[in-house]
């Protein structure tokens, strides 16, 4: 158990004051008792009614009759609610929200409302492997959540290579790997891809496996999305046995983003994925994955519909590329095939305008060209023409969904992302899905899913469950009203439910209103080359 060592003489004290004490002795003075909830502690054992006290910013008792042993300076009276460890989400797009001069957007109320304490950034691929400066910013500035950092293979690839499509050089490779060592040592907790985004999907299987060996000699994780999620390549099920692949000749445990299958041609595929990945587990490979409880994933119309060659050199070359007849048909008669593979025009909503593009929000691209009097392939080469569009995909089944939603290896995730309510409501859609729903699922199983074992997977030691000697990540909520509030049309609105939440023992949410706090910390991995890091 790792506590932070500024913390461990208060700590001593608090555990000292924790045994067995005359009737006579002094009560020990704390900061919080929460008290009357029904708790639950992240490992996925049912309930209990114990007391909570929290001091110093870390968990120090959990159990019956605290008022005997602790003198609290406040109390908070759980009855009714839900005691749980702070969530954490495996999967996120908030590094630009973290790293912002705005207040307000470095809170990161779209996941504390949720119960969100822990953030990790640099998915799919895109995470800067100059972690430190990230950390140091975060705590310069200060941030509202906790925050962990994955060093994304498209910085990485793309700062030697460019938008190249070709592989790279041996000395090329020697560059790729040290700046991979580099972030793992500066406290990156993992090696992202995203193998299905240029200039990733320029790579060869041996080239990802070769930068996995770094991350796994330093005890990261190999985090993907993974290069097909549907038929756009090798498939979804050829994906994953890449992925796989990657997995055991890198030694590395494996975590799958958002996992799923995309677009009717795959729908049914969650049955031969299931499969395989629990042979693989069932034969040693550590793999797991997470997912978000929507039916619409969330893109651009860039990467949904336009083929990864004619994305080579970038978005400006593309635009190069439509301009001549020849090229253009080609590239023309590819995205007609990607809006098909999608479920068709109508399941495209334009959620968010990207560059010069001028274009209204909130129509499908179907009514965006009937608007137009156009084709919704030329809609499409329109705005790209000017810049690009974010889109809502409604491209899954409900079925595969449910499928993999119940597997033990399945945590929850958002993919949170600008123009997609899974930002603001992922979490408590699930529970209101997996708990309230038709599953049944138990409470303490969403909540392990929710925290705890999504700790365990990262390599977070002092996260994800209520024990003493925990960092003080506590969500408190009501399990009659926790409810996601964000749609696909209004995606900006805050969850409720979420009556107290605490970061480092420090309140961020107070009867369900934000306290202006910003106690988050940047979470670094320790490893042999970074001795200095702190993981508390």
């Amino acid at each position: 158990m790792k506590v932070g060592n500024a913390a461990l003489p208060a700590f001593a004290a608090i555990l000292a004051g924790c045994q067995s004490l005359p009737g006579d002795a002094p009560l020990v003075p704390v900061d919080l008792l929460i008290s009357g909830g029904t708790v639950y502690d992240g490992t996925g054992s049912p309930a209990t009614a114990d007391d909570l006290v929290i001091s110093g910013g870390l968990v120090a008792y959990l159990g019956p009759d605290a008022r005997s042993r602790f003198l609290p300076a406040r109390e908070i009276d759980a009855t009714g609610l839900v005691v749980a460890p702070g969530f954490i989400d495996p999967h996120t797009h908030a590094a630009g929200d973290l790293s912002s001069d705005r207040a307000d957007r470095r809170a990161n109320l779209p996941f504390a409302f949720q119960g969100v304490t822990t953030v990790v950034v640099g998915n799919d691929g895109g995470g800067s492997p100059d972690v430190a400066a990230q950390a140091e910013l975060a705590r310069a500035q200060g941030i509202g959540t906790n925050v962990a950092y994955l060093a994304g293979f498209g910085p990485i690839r793309e700062e030697v290579l460019g938008k190249e499509d070709r592989a790279p050089e041996a000395d090329e490779m020697a560059v790729m790997k040290a700046r991979l060592r580099g972030a793992m040592c500066e406290g990156a907790w993992g090696f992202s891809a995203g193998l299905y985004y240029v200039p990733q999907a320029y790579s060869q299987t041996d080239e990802v496996v070769t930068l996995a060996r770094v991350a796994s000699g330093l005890g990261g994780y190999y985090d993907t999305h993974m290069r097909d999620e549907s038929t756009y390549n090798v498939t979804v099920t050829g994906a994953l046995a890449e992925t796989l692949e990657i997995g055991r000749l890198a030694d590395i445990p494996v975590h799958i983003a958002h996992i799923k299958a995309l677009g009717p041609a795959v729908w049914g595929h969650s049955t031969r994925m299931i499969e395989a990945i629990e042979d693989a587990r069932a034969a040693g490979q550590r793999v797991t994955a997470d997912q978000y409880p929507w039916e619409a994933s969330g893109t651009r119309i860039s990467a949904a519909l336009v083929p990864r060659s004619a994305l080579e050199g970038g978005l400006d070359a593309l635009r190069k590329r439509l301009k001549e007849p020849e090229t253009r048909a080609a590239i023309r008669a590819a995205m007609v095939d990607g809006i098909a593979r999608r479920g068709g025009a109508s399941k495209l909503l334009i959620t968010g305008r990207l560059g010069e593009a001028e274009i209204d929000t909130g129509l499908t691209l179907e009514e965006y060209a009937e608007a137009a009097n156009i084709e919704p392939v030329d809609a499409a080469i329109a705005i790209l023409m000017q810049g690009d569009a974010r889109v809502a995909s409604f491209n899954m089944s409900t079925d595969d969904i449910a499928a993999f939603a119940v597997r033990d290896w399945v945590v929850t995730g958002s993919d949170g992302s600008s123009g997609h309510p899974r930002k603001y409501g992922s979490f408590p859609k699930a529970y209101r899905d997996l708990v309230l729903g038709e599953p049944g699922m138990d409470l303490a199983r969403f909540v392990e899913r929710s925290s705890g074992q999504t700790a365990k997977l990262i390599g977070l030691q002092d996260r994800g469950r209520l024990a003493p000697g925990m960092a003080a990540d506590v969500v408190i909520f009501d399990p009659v009203t926790f409810a996601p509030q964000a749609t696909y049309q209004a995606p900006r609105e805050l969850s409720v439910g979420v009556r107290h939440l605490f970061v480092n023992g420090e309140q961020v949410i107070a009867e369900g209103a934000y306290t202006g706090s910003l106690p988050g910390r940047p979470l670094l991995k320790r490893t042999a080359c970074a001795q200095g890091n702190d993981d508390s």
